[in-house]
This record gives C-alpha cells, structure tokens and sequence, in this order.
C-alpha cells in the first residue's frame, strides 16, 4: 500500500503561508505538516524527523517545502536541510525551495520570454535585478545564453551579482548597470530584445517615455502586481498583450504560468527521494510543463 504523501512546509516567518499549504494539497499532497519561525538551528531535528519514521524505499513520499517571505532566510534553511541527510544510508528526502515564490515566479517569468524570443544570444534588461527574484531571472537567462544587463539603483550592487551568476556559469554573459535616472534607463535599454522587471512592490522601474526610447524591445514582463506598477503601460493582467508592437505580460499575466509550475514542483518531489530543487530545477521543469 503507497505511503500518504506528507510534505513537511519550513516556513521562516512566524505564520506559515497559507497560499503554499494550498498550492500543496492542490498539488496532490495528502498532509501538509506547516512549521513557522523555522530557524537554522531548528532544521536538524525536523529533517531527522522526516527521514528516520519511513524506510529508504518509501522516503519519496516524504518530501520537504522551505519557504517564508525572506529568501535569504530560505537559502540558509536549505543548506542546513542538505546537511542533515544521510544519502549513504538512503536517509533523504526530496526538498523545494521557494521562498517568497522567487524560484518558481523567475521560472516562469523566463518561460513566458521563451514563447516568443529565442533566449540564446537575445539581448536583455533585467530591472531590479538584485533583489531575489531578478538574481534568479538574470541567472536562468545567463544560462540560457542570453546578453543580460543587470540594472540596480546602485551599480556596485549590480556587479556582485553578476559576479555570483559568473562564478556559477563560467561563460555567463554578464554585465551590471546603473538605472536610477532617465538617462541611465535610455542607456540600459539601447540594443535590448526583452526587459524584465523584477523589483519591488510598488516601485516604477521603467516610465513610459523612458521604454519608448527603445525601438528594438519586442517584449516586456512585469512581475510587480502592486501599483504602481513596475513598468508603466503594461497592465496587471497582460498576457500576450501587444502594446505599441512590444508583446507584454504583467504579474497577473504571467501567474498561471507560475502556478502550474509550482504545482507541477511540488508534485515532483514525490517521484524520488533525492531531489533538491532550486531555480535551476525548477525551470527545467517549467520547460517541460508550462
């Protein structure tokens, strides 16, 4: 008799996201076992507690979820969760991280861009490409082979990701640029295919007069869903929306995309017992099902 699928949720905040223990159940889980507040110290004795209850042959059908509103936080409870397994005994279970829904909306904010551009070689700004999502979007593009330029507020900001993405993909294309005025923006986006608009909620990355500048941008997605909007004149609920010849997508726009992504992720984990799941597994994923 297959084992109930159980996926234990590591949430750093103090409440656990309801919006994850659905997308779960939705997903195909049988119990979601949610823990809040999750500190580094804590992981070891929950992940021994998911793989010492069940045999090695039925640890697929445990699986662990790290997620919070603080990717930073996620990250650090997933290298703890990695050290605590014990694959030489076959003690291991397979674990999604996406805090913040920063894997899986980067993953399919890189997808939707594949339906109408051919990433290898296209020329790319992504906005607000230091918080976790635009390092995510900027690292998947890099992978792809994409030329992507990595706009912050701050240049320096922008150059130590690019130096992360480098150290992980040897011939990332790579560059950090400055876009905080006007004339930053219109310098960004000279040349570029596609831009992407990953900043925060609420924050105007790229006014209209300033896209306009661009004669070459063919299309344009913005995950920010809180107005105002990230990039002024694509609407929330875009989605393949022409729009003075650039095809856009807003956060609405690009979501079910997201969602059947993080379904499908989820439901992934429970095939084996040895995945561990960051953006790069995620969006091959989304290559295969959205």
């Amino acid at each position: 008799m297959d084992k109930k699928k159980i996926l234990i949720q590591l949430d750093s905040d103090p409440q656990p996201s309801v919006f994850d223990r659905v997308v779960a159940i939705d997903a195909g889980t049988d119990e979601v076992f949610s823990y809040g507040g999750v500190r580094p110290e804590r992981v070891r004795d929950l992940v021994h507690g998911a793989i010492f209850t069940r045999g090695p042959k039925d640890l697929k059908s445990t699986a662990i979820f790290i997620g919070g509103s603080d990717v930073t936080a996620g990250e650090k409870l997933l290298e703890e969760a990695r050290r605590h397994m014990l694959p030489q005994f076959g003690l291991r279970v397979s674990v999604l991280l996406d805090a913040n829904g920063a894997n899986t909306t980067a993953a399919a904010a890189v997808r939707v861009a594949s339906r109408h551009l051919e990433l290898k070689g296209v020329p790319v700004l992504v906005l607000g490409g230091t918080g976790p999502v635009g390092q995510r979007v900027a690292r998947l593009l890099a992978r792809e082979g994409a030329d992507v330029r990595v706009g912050s507020r701050q240049r320096a900001r922008a150059e130590k990701v690019c130096e992360s993405i480098r150290a992980k993909i040897a011939d990332a294309h790579v560059e950090p640029v400055a876009s905080g005025t006007s004339a930053e923006l219109q310098a960004d986006l000279k040349g570029r295919t596609l831009v992407i608009a990953a900043g925060a909620a609420s924050a105007l990355l790229l006014p209209r007069a300033d896209r306009a500048s661009c004669t070459t941008l063919k299309s344009a997605i913005d995950l920010n869903a809180v107005p105002p909007l990230g990039i002024e004149g694509v609407e929330v609920t875009d989605k393949a929306k022409e729009r003075d010849g650039v095809i856009c997508y807003g956060a609405i726009g690009v979501g079910d995309t997201k969602m059947k992504i993080h379904k499908a992720a989820i439901a992934k984990l429970f095939e084996s017992n040895d995945q561990i799941m960051d953006a790069e597994e995620v969006y091959a994923l989304a290559t295969s099902i959205a």
